[in-house]
């Protein structure tokens, strides 16, 4: 009986610059599986608390300060390199507060995703749960997308959506759209690593099989039919 060949598991590289919640939610969901591992995560920032808890997990884990360097591509050059040599098949942005020149961009084109704090193209950049309070939005939200050059703009995955409440204020409504990102995050991880969802030849998302690509805050049914 001829043997199965094993297949091994797709490497996922994390880049932080704080705590990385994000990154800890896609770490848990990756220890239930055997065709992904997280093998790398990498800051920017001496106190990103992320690396500790990280570390912890036994992943091995990188400082690579930006101040260090002359210059945004000099940095991304030593990050790209530092990257490479875990031979990543998914590079996963959770909370990297860096803006990335095209060439680190274009180097990892496919494999490179990020998740943004707003319905996006709602809101782009910083200060997201502030503005949507201030446009008066009943509904706000997070995108996973597939990063491109042009900042915030890349091709949408999948979004969470929660309703902003009358009570809310900026502290409030970011604790809740970061609830349902920890939920968002890790499912998209699991939808490119078994090939459900990829960037095509065109630059645009393309699904293999229909999938929930919608994550809705358990209260939104009950508030959008008051």
């Amino acid at each position: 009986m001829a043997e199965v060949p094993s297949t091994k598991p797709q490497r996922i590289v994390i880049l932080i610059s704080g705590r990385g919640s994000n990154m800890q939610s896609i770490v848990e969901m990756a220890k239930g599986h055997s065709d992904m591992e997280v093998v790398a995560v990498i800051a920017n920032r001496a106190d990103s608390a992320g690396l500790i808890w990280a570390a912890e997990q036994g992943i091995a884990t990188e400082l690579i300060e930006h101040r260090d360097f002359a210059d945004r591509l000099a940095f991304d050059q030593a990050l790209m390199a530092r990257i490479d040599t875990y031979q990543p098949d998914w590079v996963v942005l959770a909370g990297f507060m860096r803006i990335l020149t095209d060439v680190f961009v274009s180097h990892y084109m496919a494999k490179l995703i990020n998740i943004h704090p707003s319905l996006l193209p709602l809101f782009p950049g910083l200060d997201t749960h502030q503005r949507a309070l201030s446009a008066a939005c009943t509904v706000h939200g997070s995108t996973v997308h597939f990063v491109t050059p042009e900042l915030d703009a890349g091709p949408t995955i999948a979004q969470s959506l929660v309703p902003v409440l009358q009570s809310d204020n900026e502290e409030s409504l970011t604790a809740r759209v970061l609830g349902m990102e920890h939920t968002l995050y890790p499912a998209v991880v699991e939808y490119l690593v078994r090939g459900d969802c990829f960037l095509n030849e065109q630059g645009e998302v393309q699904w293999s099989q229909p999938v929930q690509r919608l994550f809705a805050h358990s209260a939104l049914k009950d508030f959008m039919s008051n």
